[in-house]
């Protein structure tokens, strides 16, 4: 009996291993799991419901991007119109500043129309408002020195 015994117990070790041994060849884990981690994700985080309330929302919050984005942009725009004006004077052609300026400032605004990055677009506006800037800096710099240079010439006749 004690032989039978044994014969069965070592029979069982020998099953059990191999089952054992089987079953880590084949990478038996989990219920035959995911092969990637977003598997994993996937198939066991509950995803959220998307109802009509929530598209209604996204909506309204990507035009409310766009609108505050292009009314920054018709303002940057109109921020160079307006400083333009105050540039009369003639190129070497002949033709004013003020119309060049205007002219170069058209073709940018014309080029980046169709930008849907919101990264490029914020960089453009900070670029454009510095540009419009340190031109009204320099314009106004170089109108105090003219001012200066008329009082001084003034002063000694």
């Amino acid at each position: 009996m004690a032989a039978t015994t044994r014969k069965c117990r070592n029979l069982a070790i020998s099953i059990h291993s191999d089952l054992h041994f089987h079953h880590l060849h084949r990478r038996y884990f989990l219920n035959n799991g995911p092969d990637t981690v977003e598997e994993l994700l996937d198939r066991h985080v509950v995803k959220k419901q998307k109802n009509h309330n929530d598209d209604e929302e996204d909506e309204r919050l990507i035009r409310q991007r766009l609108t505050t984005t292009r009314r920054e942009v018709l303002g940057l725009y109109r921020d160079i119109i307006r400083a333009t004006r105050f540039f009369m004077w003639s190129d070497s052609h002949g033709v004013m500043w003020r119309d060049v300026l205007r002219a170069n400032a058209r073709k940018e605004f014309e080029e980046a129309r169709f930008e849907k990055d919101p990264e490029v677009i914020t960089r453009l506006l900070i670029g454009g408002h510095d540009a419009v800037q340190a031109a009204l800096d320099k314009l106004v710099e170089k109108q105090k020195a003219q001012i200066a240079k008329e009082k001084a010439d003034h002063e000694r006749r």
